[in-house]
Formats: structure tokens, C-alpha cells, sequence
């Protein structure tokens, strides 16, 4: 088929492109060449009445100046004074949730409270200000708060109109996982704050005082509070949390912490060793290194900490990330923390098994005040489960660790945690951890049942299809072989003699004293007086913070 096309002028084309544009001015060349002459005169003009040199010397200096001035203002606070007035006495109540971590986010919000003038209540019912520091771990510690949350709403309504309006806030990773939620949805809250953001508490409750509602749970890849001191709340036992490190990069399949602490970074090692310290001098005679992988701790905050070299993994033992070079390592921060107080015990939690290479292990043998008891959490016996998990170990590799644990540290006392149900386990992965258990024999356990979380791995690329009445069977059982082992442990430690650090009186009878050994065991003996050291013709009471040689 020939095909006809209708050509037209090309300059017919333009013309009726720039119909009604204006048209451009012309010059003949005698004006362009005036033009550039007044240009040239004007510039020279320009030149000679403009700055000079020196000028330019003296700009700088006001320039140094500026900047300083400059760097002063950034150096202030971004939103408000830290006025301590502000919170105009009014009381703060606290409830806590969750793991150790939550107890030290509690300690580091107060402090920033306290310092703006708020106060802290015990009573409930005397309080202007409900925090909750939340835990979104499991889908059962979400729904104890939910219901606490309907309570509290409950009871701020039932508030007389005379009195200041009561104000509730959401603290930690339930408030950056369900912010939405929280302010929108339900709007039984007024402040939603997250883990990185507890500067920022005053000023929000600030505009909660003032009627509105307020959140900030942006994540940080920086935030560890190091310049902070946080306010302990010293148990009778004297003991205290330290935090050294925040959030996780292991990404687990069935973990939320990466999504709700964000990535690791670690607290720099000189405010840790001052925190210590002041504890010490405050009579504290335990304290327990905090983190969400605590042991892969890593300080690059000084160039001396930087070397080559990345910290070694234990033995067949692997990551889903590049391990990273330089800094100063657990081992090196657990050292120079152990020889603060030879009379402090120290402990830390919550570690993951492959950062336990034999250098951490001689050094927990080595030095006499590290407790003697490691947290291995294991969470299936099923090397297939594990792989699922991506936990970055099989059976055997975890096997192989304990057994290099119990060469280096004997009588070391084992911790673990266990999860019953992950996606696809099937009866015989259930058997295997059972096994694991018997074989391992832990002093201490963690049990649950899986609860699909949103965000993680599992979520978008795992069926959650174990039948929750199966996950409750295979739960309980997990908890009946573990209480076998334990009670076997247990009894094997009578006739024993341990040191216990006192922590108070027993709730089961005023008439008793309980405490802990080494291995974190409770212990329960009488309240007696006992001999003072080294002169058995004196006694003494047995007091809180105080060591005793106890025959179980």
C-alpha cells in the first residue's frame, strides 16, 4: 500500500511556530561595539572601588568568628532548655516490661525527666505522667500492654476535672513498631516515644501538658546515650544494668529487635568504665553489661581502636552480614571493666554464641570476680530449624562451643532460650531439641512459643504453619525436660558451700534471707547472724549488698 505524506516548507513551519512571540531587539554593530565598551569601563570601576586583599584576610578572621559562634549555637540544645521547671513537679509513674534493656531505658528517661523537674512516684494513683517502657518481642507481651493501655484510659477519665489531667506515654519498641496505632487508631495515648528518642521526652510531654498529641521514634545509627548517667534504681541486692551497646544486625528470621533498636553501635569504653565506677563507689557490688548482642561489642569512637583486622567468630559459627574491622572488642572492655571493683561481680546479657571466642572465655576463667555463668541461647536443637531462623550454626557447631565451654570454664552454669513451633518445624526437629536440652543441661531456661512478628524475615518469606495448639504441646513439654534437668542440677549442688550475694528477704517468709551464687541461682537460708571475718567471737546480721559462705 503507497502511502502519501503532505510535505510543507520547513520555514513555513517556524514562521508559524513563533507567531505572536515578541521580536528580539537587533544591534548593528557600531551599538555592540558601544555596548561592550560601557561593559568594560563598568567592570573596571568595579575593580577599582571593590575589596582588596586585606579585606579578604579580614573576612576570614570574621569568619573563624562566625564559625565559632556558629558551632556554640549547634552545640545548644535543638528544641528546648533543659529548664528544671518544666515538668513543674509534676510526678512520673514507670512501668516496665520486658527484658533487662527496657529496665535501663527506664533508668535513662528518668534521668532526663528528672533533671527538667519532674518527680518520681511508686503510687499510681498520685501520678500526673504513666509512662510504659514496652517490649514488642512477643506478640503476648504486646497484648498485656493493649489491656493495661484500656486501664489506664479508664482511669484517666474517672480523674477529677480539679485535678491536673493525667498524661500516658508509650516508651521503647512497641511505641516504634505501632506509633500509628497508638495516636491514631486507638488515641489512648498522648506521647509515643521510641528507643533513640528519649532526649526528646520533655519537650514532648511538653506539648502533651499543652493539649496536644506528639512522637518521635526515628531510629539512630549513632544514638547510645553515652553522656548521659542514667538514675538507678539499686534493687536491695545492689545490683545495677549497664548498658554498652544498642540494637542487633544478626537479623534473625524471627526477631524484631533490628526493626524497633535499630542497627548496632557500640556505647565508647571510657563513660562505660565511669559509669562503673561511680556504681562501685556507690556500694553496688553487681552489674551486668547490657546489650541486644552484647558480646560484639565494638568501640571505633578513638583512632587507636581501629585496627585491620575483624574480631574472630567461634568456631563454625557464621553471619548474614561482613563482619567489621577495627575497634576495641568485648574482650578488652570486660577486662579493663572486671579490674574497676575485684569485690563487683560482673555478668553480661544477652550474648549470641558466636561471638565467643577462646580469648573471652580464658578471661571469665582467668579473673575471679566474672560470674561463671554464660547465656548461650540456643532457640532449637533442629539443624534444619536453625537454618530457617538463620541463626548461622548447626547442632553440631553449638555442641562443639558448649563442650569448649565447659573445657575452659569448668563448672561454668549454662543459660538458654528455646522457641517452640518456628515455621516448619516438624515433630522430629521438636525431638532434636528436646535432646538438646538433656544433653546440654541448662541451670536456666527461656521458653515460649512463637508469635509471628510483622517486619521480620519469617513474615515475608515463612509460613507461620505450626498449629498453635501443637506450638502449646510441644511448649510444655520443652518446659517439663528442661524442670528434669534442672532439679538434677540442682540437688547436686547440695552439701555445697556458695557465696551468695544477698539480695533481701525471701517472699515466701520473713524469716528468711535469699540471694545468688556465681551461677545465678537463687538460694534461700535463714536469718541468721553469722561470724564476722576472721573473728569468729563476734556476729553480725546478714545485710543486703553483703556476701555470705552458705552450706546449701
Amino acid at each position: 500500500m503507497n502511502n502519501t505524506y503532505c510535505v510543507r516548507p520547513l520555514m513555513c513551519v517556524l514562521q508559524q511556530r513563533f507567531v505572536g512571540l515578541p521580536a528580539k531587539r537587533r544591534y548593528c554593530c557600531s551599538t555592540i561595539k558601544e555596548i561592550t565598551a560601557n561593559n568594560a569601563n563598568n567592570i573596571q570601576t568595579k575593580l577599582a572601588t571593590g575589596p582588596k586583599f586585606q579585606d579578604f584576610i579580614r573576612n576570614a578572621s570574621l569568619k573563624e568568628n562566625f564559625s565559632k559562634n556558629q558551632q556554640q549555637l549547634e552545640d545548644m540544645p535543638p528544641y528546648l532548655s533543659e529548664d528544671p521547671h518544666m515538668g513543674n513537679s509534676r510526678k512520673v509513674y514507670f512501668e516496665t516490661y520486658g527484658c533487662q534493656m527496657n529496665v535501663n531505658d527506664t533508668e535513662i528517661a528518668w534521668s532526663f525527666l528528672q533533671r527538667t523537674g519532674y518527680q518520681r512516684t511508686s503510687e499510681l494513683s498520685q501520678a500526673d505522667v504513666v509512662l510504659l517502657v514496652t517490649c514488642s518481642v512477643r506478640e503476648k507481651a504486646e497484648q498485656a500492654i493493649w489491656n493495661r493501655l484500656q486501664q489506664l484510659a479508664a482511669q484517666k477519665k474517672r480523674r477529677p476535672k480539679a485535678e491536673t489531667p493525667m498524661k500516658i506515654g508509650i516508651l521503647g519498641c512497641m511505641a516504634e513498631r505501632l506509633k500509628t496505632d497508638l495516636l491514631e487508631r486507638e488515641k489512648l495515648v498522648d506521647i509515643v516515644v521510641g528507643p533513640d528518642a528519649y532526649r526528646d521526652l520533655p519537650r514532648l510531654l511538653s506539648l502533651a501538658h499543652g493539649g496536644q498529641r506528639g512522637s518521635n521514634v526515628l531510629l539512630s545509627l549513632e544514638e547510645t546515650y553515652a553522656d548521659v548517667m542514667p538514675i538507678h534504681h539499686v534493687t536491695q541486692g545492689h545490683s545495677a544494668f549497664v548498658s554498652i551497646m544498642r540494637g542487633c544486625d544478626n537479623m534473625c528470621s524471627y526477631c524484631i529487635v533490628p526493626f524497633t533498636r535499630g542497627r548496632e553501635r557500640s556505647r565508647p569504653a571510657p563513660s562505660i568504665l565511669q559509669e562503673v565506677r561511680i556504681l562501685s563507689e556507690q556500694g553496688v557490688k553487681e552489674v551486668t553489661l547490657l546489650g541486644q548482642n552484647v558480646n560484639s561489642y565494638r568501640d571505633t569512637s578513638e583512632l587507636r581502636f581501629c585496627g585491620p583486622e575483624a574480631a574472630p567468630l567461634s568456631h563454625g559459627f557464621s553471619t548474614v552480614y561482613r563482619p567489621r574491622p577495627g575497634g576495641l572488642r568485648f574482650a578488652d572492655l570486660l577486662d579493663r571493666v572486671s579490674l574497676i571493683d575485684p569485690d563487683m561481680r560482673i555478668r553480661f546479657t544477652s550474648p549470641h554464641p558466636k561471638d565467643f571466642p577462646d580469648e573471652v572465655l580464658q578471661l571469665i576463667q582467668e579473673r575471679g570476680n566474672i560470674c561463671r555463668q554464660l547465656h548461650l541461647p540456643a532457640q532449637s536443637g533442629s539443624s534444619q530449624v536453625l537454618q530457617a531462623m538463620r541463626r548461622g550454626y548447626t547442632r553440631e557447631a553449638y555442641l562443639e562451643l558448649v563442650a569448649n565451654i565447659r573445657r575452659i570454664i569448668p563448672g561454668v552454669s549454662l543459660s538458654s532460650d528455646f522457641i517452640a513451633g518456628f515455621c516448619g518445624e516438624t515433630e522430629e526437629d521438636h525431638q532434636q531439641t528436646l535432646s538438646l536440652l538433656r544433653e546440654v543441661r541448662y541451670q536456666t531456661a527461656f521458653l515460649f512459643a512463637y508469635s509471628m512478628r510483622k517486619k521480620t524475615h519469617a513474615f515475608h518469606r515463612l509460613q507461620d504453619d505450626v498449629p498453635v495448639e501443637v506450638k502449646q504441646r510441644r511448649l510444655e513439654e520443652l518446659i517439663s525436660v528442661f524442670r528434669e534437668e534442672a532439679v538434677r542440677i540442682n540437688t547436686s549442688l547440695i552439701g555445697s558451700t556458695q557465696l551468695i550475694l544477698v539480695e533481701g528477704e525471701s517472699k515466701r517468709s520473713s524469716q528468711d534471707l535469699c540471694g545468688r551464687n556465681e551461677g545465678n541461682i537463687k538460694v534461700i537460708f535463714p536469718r541468721d547472724n553469722v561470724p564476722l571475718l576472721g573473728d569468729d567471737a563476734h556476729t553480725a546480721p546478714i545485710s543486703p549488698g553483703g556476701y555470705v559462705l552458705v552450706k546449701v
